[in-house]
């Protein structure tokens, strides 16, 4: 009888089981560790870029901490017509940070980069119900391309911080601080191999709190600063000032919104798939809208453009938990940490070379993403590989040479500047020339694209003699 009545009560939806409340924030509390560690890096980056003090940064990673739990409980719990009502967390992705600190190097500052966001959201929030037409200018040629850019671009920075972050500092390069880099990458992949499957997705957070015990052993971490501040603290609206709006910028962000929409449909998709549920263009839409009108308003409380977290829904098929009040919870819990700022100055606090060690991993996973989007892309019998080619060599310029648009008018080195709109814009215009224009496009495509794979395995070498016949 009593599982008669279980049964009956059962949710109609996989993702609307509740689960005990002391369950529910155990594994809440897991999800907001697994994205701990990539959703501080954005903040950090701009922040650093920016020049800001450690005590601005740690108001900045509150900020995101604060913004990106109220975002996952729109996604999660749902208002009409915003939220998927899906177990997707939210936060501020890595897909913006190459091009918020190329506007910030362009003379814009912060409060650019919040005006561009500002403008960019509300116009993905305006396109979002034609967006399943422009969807398939993004296909995996494209977005392979620009998420493997955005890893790509990000490691000079995780080269900067592991050289000790300040070049004008006398000990950047030296060699206590790579060698403290070398040590937090070596903890990462230890605990990569020798852990439990928790403690091997939690390896990079793990190792930046051993690698900062450490250093403070060694006498390399200031913790000082710390304490000056508020321990609580509501975010203060605009608290760097009023945001600006310039042409450039904003265009800049709008590539970044249309690859941001494009992640999280296939977020949507894939987190329906694991929950074993229906997800309908209604759906998508809704999710889609969450993500953008909290992008949008994100600025206000100082944080920056929100998007779903891949590895949150990795984590959600690896525990098989459906649930997505667990991740309501993980929401809550993100918000708390949001209201102490004392915990954004104790990031800020860890030594950067400690950072550098972890963001080898961290930003070169990103990049390992889109090779591994690329890597489903059909390359026989037509152009891709010189899309995939011209674009990310186009994408590279900036990181090469830094200087290469110095001479070009501002809003277009604004705009190029930042490798990944530059690889977004030449991987956009290609997929049209070529997949979509189909006029002039030879039948037979380049040496490049002919070529064999250069691969080869054990197999093609079994019953095969080292001598000459």
């Amino acid at each position: 009888m009593i599982r008669k009545s279980l049964r009956t009560h059962s949710p109609a939806r996989p993702e609307d089981e509740r689960l005990p409340w002391g369950r529910t924030f155990a594994y809440g509390f897991q999800h907001v560790l697994t994205m701990y560690g990539g959703i501080i890096a954005p903040p950090l980056i701009v922040g650093s870029a920016a020049g800001m003090s450690s005590s601005d940064i740690g108001l900045l990673i509150a900020a995101c901490l604060f913004v990106g739990g109220l975002a996952t409980l729109l996604q999660t719990i749902g208002i009409p017509f915003f939220g998927s009502q899906l177990p997707l967390v939210q936060g501020v992705s890595f897909a913006g940070v190459a091009t918020m600190t190329a506007i910030i190097g362009g003379g814009g500052g912060i409060q650019s980069v919040f005006g561009a966001v500002i403008v960019a959201s509300l116009v993905g929030l305006l396109i979002t119900p034609i967006f399943s037409k422009v969807i398939r200018f993004f296909p995996p040629v494209v977005n392979g391309v620009v998420i493997t850019t955005i890893g790509l671009t990000l490691m000079p920075v995780a080269a900067n911080w592991a050289m000790g972050g300040n070049a004008k500092s006398p000990d950047h390069g030296s060699m206590a601080n790579i060698g403290l880099a070398g040590i937090t990458l070596l903890v990462v992949l230890l605990l990569s191999k020798l852990g439990n499957a928790t403690v091997s997705r939690l390896s990079i957070l793990l190792a930046i709190v051993i690698g900062t015990l450490i250093a403070a052993a060694l006498g390399m971490a200031d913790f000082s600063k710390v304490g000056e501040g508020a321990v609580f603290a509501f975010p203060t609206p605009f608290a760097f000032g009023p945001p600006t709006f310039e042409l450039a910028a904003i265009i800049s962000m709008l590539i970044v919104i249309l690859v941001t929409l494009t992640e999280t449909t296939a977020d949507i998709l894939a987190v329906g798939e694991i929950v074993d549920t229906k997800v309908d263009s209604k759906r998508i839409g809704n999710g889609l809208r969450a993500d953008m009108i909290s992008s949008a308003l994100s600025p206000v409380f100082n944080s920056f453009t929100q998007s779903a977290f891949a590895q949150n829904v990795g984590l959600v098929a690896i525990t098989g938990i459906k649930s997505r009040f667990v991740v309501s919870a993980g929401g809550l819990i993100l918000i708390v940490l949001g209201l102490l700022p004392i915990l954004g100055r104790v990031v800020a606090a860890v030594p950067t070379s400690v950072l550098g060690g972890a963001g080898i991993v961290l930003f070169g996973t990103v990049a390992a993403s889109g090779i591994r989007t690329l890597a489903q892309v059909e390359y026989k019998n037509n152009m891709n590989l010189v899309i995939v080619a011209t674009s990310l060599g186009f994408g590279m310029i900036p990181i090469a040479a830094p200087t290469f648009y110095d001479k070009f008018p501002t809003w277009f080195e604004t705009i190029f500047h930042s490798g990944i709109s530059s690889a977004a814009v030449m991987a956009i215009l290609m997929n049209v020339l070529f997949n979509h224009i189909k006029a002039g496009t030879p039948d037979e495509p380049s040496v490049f694209a002919k070529a064999p794979t250069r691969a080869a395995s054990e197999g093609d070498f079994e019953g095969r003699t080292s001598g000459a016949d």
